[in-house]
């Protein structure tokens, strides 16, 4: 790690942690506190909404590190801007999923508009409406999915610093991303909330955090695939534990006739819990698969040039995860029955 870079990443988690713990002040003036409760995980009421320091050390650290044009540039903060708004507000009282969607969208549009402009050529037109709209529903997506997976201590918080920690990694060992130092940066700022946040949670993210970080890895990964098409497997292998996790419980919830968009405890990391598995036991479970698989098979593709190399990693991957999922699933809760 060079100097500059070095001092940077030192600047954001500094920055990161001296926010979390005003944040702490905040909340607790404020009365922002989760209360332990039937769809909880957690046993004593706890301050949230500490997502807002991670905003603050992306916007003020990693932001000017982007050689884009003034423009594009505040496009991109307004989007960060407008997800971690609403989540804010939501951290202050509840809003309806409908609500959050209402802005989740226009800020999606925002950075699609952005990330258009890194297309080498131009596509003709519906080739570009069909981009725009894959990018807009899959940010939207991450924002929501990485909201469903923050539910325990620490889980969210380390996956997002390594999900950016392995785009700066990857960036270094030959697969091209554009984005500078940024994702390091980003990685940092997360560091620097970590310790608030886990083992013992003083603070939670919130939806002000959990939204920021969902939008923050779409267009990391976003911005990278563009520059180079074999980030698309590359990212899907970093975002792999916690797709399969919230897309399974998905469509798990859909097939039974559940309301799906509500709030629940059913995802395999909420079940592990719920089973008597500690918070720092389940999310190693999750860095593990993350370091001992998805990372390797990640390297892979950066130094692999072949297509089909890359494209039959994610399939047998993700196929490996759901049935790894449906195992665990179905052993939890026959434990979880006979303890009833």
């Amino acid at each position: 790690m060079d100097t500059t870079l070095a001092l940077r990443v030192v600047q954001a988690l500094l920055v990161a942690a001296a926010a979390t713990a005003l944040a702490i002040r905040y909340a607790r003036r404020r009365r922002l506190l989760d209360q332990p409760g039937q769809r909880r995980s957690h046993s004593v009421p706890t301050a949230r909404g500490g997502g807002i320091a991670i905003v603050a050390a992306v916007l003020g650290c990693a932001g000017p590190l982007l050689d884009i044009a003034p423009l594009p540039g505040l496009l991109l903060a307004t989007s960060l801007i407008l997800v971690a708004a609403i989540g804010w507000w939501d951290d202050h009282a509840a809003l309806s999923a409908r609500a959050r969607i209402a802005v989740q969208i226009p800020a999606a549009v925002l950075l699609a508009a952005v990330l258009y402009g890194l297309v080498p050529s131009s596509p003709d037109l519906p080739a570009s409406i069909a981009l725009l709209g894959l990018i807009v529903l899959s940010t939207v997506w991450s924002i929501n999915l990485h909201n469903f997976m923050d539910g325990i201590n620490g889980l969210l918080t380390l996956q997002s610093a390594y999900v950016f920690g392995m785009a700066a990694l990857l960036g270094r060992v030959g697969l091209e991303h554009g984005l500078n130092d940024v994702p390091a940066i980003l990685a940092a700022a997360c560091l620097g909330f970590l310790p608030f946040n886990f083992p013992r949670a003083r603070i939670f993210l919130g939806d002000v955090g959990s939204g920021a970080l969902g939008l923050l890895i779409a267009a990391v990964l976003w911005w990278a695939a563009l520059r180079e098409p074999r980030w698309i497997a590359a990212g899907l292998l970093l975002v792999s534990a916690f797709a399969i996790d919230a897309t399974a419980t998905l469509l798990q919830r859909f097939w039974r006739g559940r309301r799906w968009y509500s709030a629940h405890r059913e995802h395999l990391y909420q079940w592990l819990v719920r089973s008597g598995g500690s918070h720092a036991r389940v999310v190693s479970y999750y860095m593990a698969w993350n370091l001992l698989l998805a990372a390797p098979l990640a390297l892979l593709v950066a130094t692999s040039r072949s297509v089909g190399v890359a494209a039959a990693t994610v399939v047998l991957t993700y196929a490996a995860g759901i049935a790894l999922w449906c195992r665990a699933r179905r052993a939890v809760l026959a434990g979880v029955r006979r303890h009833a």
